[in-house]
């Protein structure tokens, strides 16, 4: 990899090894290295520009959970030549709630949830990121409601009127990233299955899923078999059936020793207007930043992660009503 470090003998060495130096072996200062100083952070709270934001928020973070684990379960990549190397970093994060801060008081309980992180990257530093986290697979774990712990974030930022607003298009930070992925037809063939999904077509996964499939979806959720998996993807849609679906990147690809597989990175954009995932309408402006991987085997789509934050979400409904 031309400008990287040796040491790394591929993209998804260098994710893989970096991200453990990060966090797990509490090399933090190297952000200051391997994060772009100017660097647009997005995460489905908000937008944060420059690693220095990134080195405060690790700090507490291992400061709350300091046994806190990485595990790369993948790393789905894309290699444009004009747009440079992107990956999509699913990870499985497991923590103990060892002392006070910002999910309160320490519990002692433990989490393990994903993780997914995509990542621009050139000349051995990553210069844009977008991450989603299950937020609510951490809060149910640790004993607390998803609502009720976006009420309590609302209360401690000052209220309706003074609380920071999650992610929205419109607050966005133009990075250097330009890239939409790759067109392998696995790829392709993912982003199709999710937008047919959107308009409406459910039945798609009780064809195209393999009867044995597997998902994990927010809330520390595992599904088995395509009726669970259907009622997932039902269950988001309804709660925001108007709001516009777009495709923002994706990626396929067959190496690795792994099956086929993609990466989409995708959101909702529109008002809260039915009964689903997030209960009774409220009209509220909802943008639901979602990212995808599947993988496929002899009988369809074996195994799927999607991931959305629900404090997020949450969030954006009760700021709407107060």
């Amino acid at each position: 990899m031309k400008g990287f470090s040796n040491r790394f003998r591929d993209f998804p060495d260098y994710i893989i090894q970096i991200t453990k130096e990060i966090w797990e072996d509490r090399g933090v200062a190297t952000l200051n290295h391997y994060y772009a100083e100017d660097i647009p952070v997005r995460t489905p709270m908000g937008v944060e520009q420059g690693n220095q934001p990134v080195i405060v928020s690790t700090l507490a973070t291992l400061a709350e959970f300091p046994d806190r684990e990485l595990l790369a379960e993948d790393v789905i990549y894309s290699d444009d030549p004009e747009h440079g190397l992107l990956s999509s970093h699913r990870i499985i994060t497991r923590a103990t709630h060892s002392h006070d801060g910002q999910f309160g008081p320490a519990s002692g309980k433990s989490f393990t949830v994903r993780v997914i992180a995509d990542c621009a990257a050139k000349e051995d530093t990553i210069y844009d990121e977008w991450l989603v986290r299950d937020y609510g697979g951490i809060v149910r774990q640790l004993g607390m409601e998803p609502r009720a712990f976006a009420a309590r974030l609302i209360e401690a930022e000052g209220g309706a009127a003074a609380a920071a607003h999650p992610f929205t298009p419109e607050m966005d930070i133009e990075g250097a990233y330009k890239g939409r992925g790759n067109d392998n037809e696995w790829g392709a063939k993912y982003a199709g299955m999710l937008t047919r999904i959107m308009e409406g077509d459910a039945a798609l996964i009780l064809t195209e899923y393999d009867r044995a499939a597997i998902g994990e979806y927010p809330g520390a959720r595992t599904a088995v078999g395509r009726d669970r998996m259907s009622e997932f993807w039902v269950g988001l849609r309804a709660a925001f059936p108007n709001a516009t679906f777009t495709l923002h990147h994706q990626i396929g690809m067959e190496a690795d020793m792994l099956p086929p597989r993609a990466a989409i990175r995708w959101s909702l954009d529109g008002l809260h207007e039915g009964w689903g995932a997030f209960g009774r309408p409220t009209g509220a402006r909802v943008h639901v930043m979602g990212m995808s991987h599947a993988e496929f085997g002899p009988w369809g789509l074996r195994r799927e992660c999607t991931l959305y934050d629900e404090i997020a979400i949450w969030k954006q409904i009760l700021l709407h009503t107060g």
